[in-house]
């Protein structure tokens, strides 16, 4: 079984443009989604491949860009529909997976992708390597100097403030306070400041 799958993008939107070229590419069943191209929550097309689609069936798209917003969950799709022993057909890219050059297109994306995925690891690697040796560190600076710390330490001592308006003082989440501060319940747990960066 061949079954159809639209999506538009925002409300005002018709899809019956790419209605009409999934019937003529023969779907016995079709599904129209509206849901915008920046998110990935797509109920119809979830369901779709939960419960519609078995063995042996195909889903069928006008582009490739109605099923993903990106590559990488292209080829998740399409690798997830492999598994399944189904297919896939984007009818204005004239690919079908049910070939073997539709297959083989679709290896290539995948391959572009980890490529492309190797070349951002090798590049993010080779950025903290130079910022390290020019002396800087990588990562989210701390939520807490050493002297915020300090001061926290102090007032928590002290007691006379509850714990989350010193929280609240210090811009940070109770959780953050304890986990900077080393004190839970009255017990401290040893634990240096962290030092500010420069």
């Amino acid at each position: 079984m061949r079954v159809g799958y639209a999506r538009v993008s925002t409300s005002d939107q018709s899809p019956e443009l790419q209605l009409e070229a999934l019937r003529r590419a023969g779907c016995e069943r079709i599904f129209t989604e509206k849901a915008s191209g920046a998110r990935d929550d797509r109920p119809e097309l979830a369901r779709i491949l939960s419960d519609v689609l078995r063995a042996g069936d195909t889903l069928v798209v006008w582009k490739l860009d109605r099923l993903a917003r990106s590559l990488k969950k292209l080829i998740a799709t399409a690798e997830e529909l492999e598994r399944g022993k189904m297919g896939l057909v984007s009818l204005t890219e004239s690919i079908d997976t049910t070939t073997p050059g539709g297959m083989l297109t679709f290896h290539v994306f995948g391959a572009i992708a980890q490529f492309e995925r190797a070349l951002i690891r090798e590049r993010t690697t080779a950025g903290l390597i130079e910022a390290r040796r020019q002396g800087r560190k990588g990562g989210r600076p701390p939520a807490m100097r050493a002297s915020d710390v300090t001061a926290a330490r102090a007032m928590m001592r002290e007691g006379s403030l509850p714990v989350r308006d010193i929280a609240k003082r210090m811009g940070v989440s109770v959780a953050t306070l304890y986990r900077y501060t080393g004190k839970r319940g009255g017990i401290e747990v040893v634990q240096e400041p962290v030092a500010a960066h420069g």
